[in-house]
C-alpha cells in the first residue's frame, strides 16, 4: 500500500552492487516481455531509440530478444559506439552479431506498431540539447505507442521536471525501485501506466513513498455510539463574501463522519443557517474560539488577512490542540514573524498545513517556480522548518513529515483544479482527525481518498471538466464508508 521511491544515489548504489548479476541483460528482457504485452501479432514492427548510455543498452538487449522472437525491429542509435559505457558496448555487439542493423535517424515513409524510448535514464539532470529537442518532438508525433525505459527521456527523476523537453510516453517500465518524479508535477503526464521490474533486487527501505491504496485505518463504529463519540470540528474563515470556503469545508468535515461540525465566520452578514447543509452550526468566529471545546480546528478557508484574521490565527495557535492551516492562514503566518514563531513552538505533531505551491513560495519566500522546481524537498522545508505535517498540492501532492519522511500521493485527476477543492481537503482531514487518528494518518488518508473519490467520479462521466468539490466530498463519503465496512470484516 506504501511503496518505496528512492533517490538517485540510492539506485547508483544498488546498480553498483548488482553489477555482476548483468542487470542490462536482465532489464532488457524485462523490457522485451513488456513490450511483447504490448504488441499484437508476432512480426509486429518496432522502433527501438537507442541513446549514449546504459539506458540505450537496455533497449538493444530488448531489441535483440524481440527479434530473436521474429518482429520487425529498426535500431535508431544515437551516440558514439567508442563511447559507449562497457555494458551497453556488450550489448551493441551482441545486436550486431544477431544480425541486427543500426541506423542514425528514424527512416521516413514507415510504419510500426511500438516504439521503445532508451534515449536516457535517471542520470539525465540538465537540459537537452536542440538535437535531441527536435528528436523527441519528432518521436512525439509519430502517433503510435511508445514505451520508456526507467523513466521517459527527458524527465528529471528526482522531481517529475521536463528538462525542455520530453517524451510522452504510454507506458513506463522502471526499473529497481519507484522514481519519485514519475509521480509528481510533469511525471504522470509523460510516463503514462508505470509498472515496476525489480530485477530480483530487494531495494529496501526508503524514507519517500507513493501513497497507493491507502486503508481506511477507522474502525467501524460501535452501536453504542452518539455524536460526542466522534469528535467535533470547528472552522474559522468565511470573510465577507467568501463564506462558501468556510462552508465547504465544515460540510466536508460533516461527510466524513465528525459527530459536531462549527462554522465560524468573519463576515458580519453570514447566514444563521447553512440551507444545504442545516446540521452545521453556525457561529461568529469570535464566538466560536471563546466557547466551544474543538477536538481539531481548520483555520483559513476564506479567511482574508485582516487584523481580525490574525487576531483569531494567535488564538487558534496558543489553543487549539489539533490544527489545520489552509489558504489565508497560510499567508498570514508567512506575513507575520510572531505568529511564525508561535507555529514553530506548538508540539510537534499537532498541526498540518496545505498549501498550494504559491502558498509555499510565500512561506518559504521563494518564487513559484522554485518550489515548483523540486517539490519533495520544497515540502520537507516548509515540514522540518515549521515543525508540521505538510501537504503541498498539485498533480502528485506531496505529504512531507517533520521527521524527514514523504509521501506523493497517487490518486486524484485535473478535475481537481477547480474552486472549493482545497476547502474540502481541509475539512475532510479535520473530521479523520477528530475521529481519532493521528494527523498524520488523518492527512495520508484525507489526501489519498480525495483524490481517489475525484477518480472514482471521472471514471463514472462526471468530470473531469465542471467537477465540484461538493461531489467530491459526497462521493469521499461513500468510499469511506465502503472501506471501513471491508476492513471490519
Amino acid at each position: 500500500m506504501m511503496k518505496p521511491l528512492y533517490s538517485l544515489a540510492k539506485l547508483r548504489e544498488l546498480e553498483l552492487q548488482h553489477q555482476a548479476a548483468g542487470l542490462i541483460e536482465q532489464a532488457g528482457l524485462a523490457a522485451a516481455n513488456f513490450s511483447k504485452q504490448l504488441l499484437g501479432l508476432d512480426g509486429d514492427a518496432v522502433l527501438v531509440m537507442v541513446g549514449p548510455g546504459n539506458n540505450g543498452g537496455d533497449a538493444l538487449v530488448a531489441a535483440r530478444y524481440l527479434k530473436t522472437w521474429w518482429h520487425r525491429v529498426t535500431v535508431v542509435f544515437t551516440g558514439q559506439r567508442n563511447r559507449l559505457p562497457q555494458d551497453a558496448a556488450h550489448a551493441y555487439e551482441a545486436w550486431l552479431a544477431c544480425g541486427g542493423e543500426v541506423l542514425t535517424e528514424i527512416p521516413a515513409g514507415q510504419r510500426w506498431h511500438l516504439l521503445i524510448d532508451g534515449l536516457f535514464g535517471i542520470g539525465l539532470q540538465r537540459d537537452l540539447d536542440a538535437h535531441y529537442r527536435d528528436l523527441i518532438a519528432t518521436i512525439n508525433q509519430l502517433q503510435i505507442p511508445i514505451l520508456s525505459l526507467d523513466i521517459p527521456s527527458g524527465l528529471c527523476m528526482r522531481t517529475g521536471r521536463v528538462l525542455d523537453t520530453a517524451i510522452r510516453a504510454d507506458h513506463t517500465l522502471t526499473f529497481i525501485g519507484l522514481k519519485p518524479g514519475l509521480f509528481t508535477l510533469d511525471g504522470p503526464d509523460h510516463a503514462g501506466h508505470v509498472q515496476l521490474a525489480d530485477l530480483g533486487i530487494d531495494a529496501g527501505y526508503s524514507q519517500g513513498s507513493l501513497l497507493d491504496d491507502v486503508p481506511a485505518m477507522l474502525r467501524p463504529r460501535k452501536l453504542n455510539s452518539h455524536k460526542g463519540s466522534n469528535g467535533s470540528v470547528g472552522v474559522i474563515g468565511g470573510a465577507e463574501q467568501m463564506v462558501g470556503a468556510a462552508l465547504l469545508a465544515g460540510r466536508a468535515a460533516l461527510l466524513l463522519g465528525a459527530g459536531r461540525v462549527y462554522c465560524g465566520v468573519l463576515a458580519q452578514q453570514a447566514p444563521a443557517v447553512d440551507e444545504a447543509q442545516p446540521e452545521l452550526m453556525l457561529r461568529q468566529a469570535e464566538s466560536l474560539m471563546a466557547g466551544e471545546a474543538l477536538a481539531v480546528l481548520a483555520v483559513g478557508p476564506g479567511m482574508g488577512q485582516s487584523a481580525a484574521a490574525a487576531a483569531l490565527l494567535e488564538q487558534a495557535l496558543r489553543s487549539s490542540p489539533l490544527l489545520l492551516l489552509d489558504a489565508d492562514a497560510l499567508n498570514l503566518v508567512a506575513g507575520n514573524a510572531a505568529l511564525r514563531r508561535l507555529l514553530q513552538q506548538r508540539q510537534a505533531g499537532t498541526t498540518v498545513i496545505t498549501p498550494h505551491p504559491g502558498e509555499a513560495a510565500t512561506l518559504l519566500v521563494c518564487s513559484t517556480q522554485e518550489i515548483q522546481q523540486d517539490r519533495v524537498v520544497s515540502a520537507l522545508k516548509l515540514a522540518v522548518d515549521l515543525g508540521v505535517v505538510t501537504v503541498l498540492k498539485g498533480c502528485g501532492s506531496v505529504i512531507a513529515l517533520p521527521d524527514g519522511r514523504w509521501y506523493i500521493n497517487h490518486s486524484g485527476n485535473p478535475g481537481l483544479a477547480s474552486a472549493g477543492m482545497g476547502d474540502t481537503l481541509a475539512g475532510m482531514i479535520a473530521a479523520l482527525a477528530a475521529q481519532g487518528l493521528s494527523l498524520e494518518q488523518a492527512t495520508l488518508l484525507g489526501v489519498y481518498l480525495h483524490g481517489r473519490a475525484a477518480d472514482d467520479l471521472v471514471a463514472q462521466g462526471i468530470g473531469p471538466i465542471g467537477l465540484t468539490a461538493s461531489e467530491v466530498a459526497h462521493h469521499a463519503r461513500t468510499l469511506l464508508n465502503r472501506w471501513v465496512k471491508e476492513s471490519g470484516n
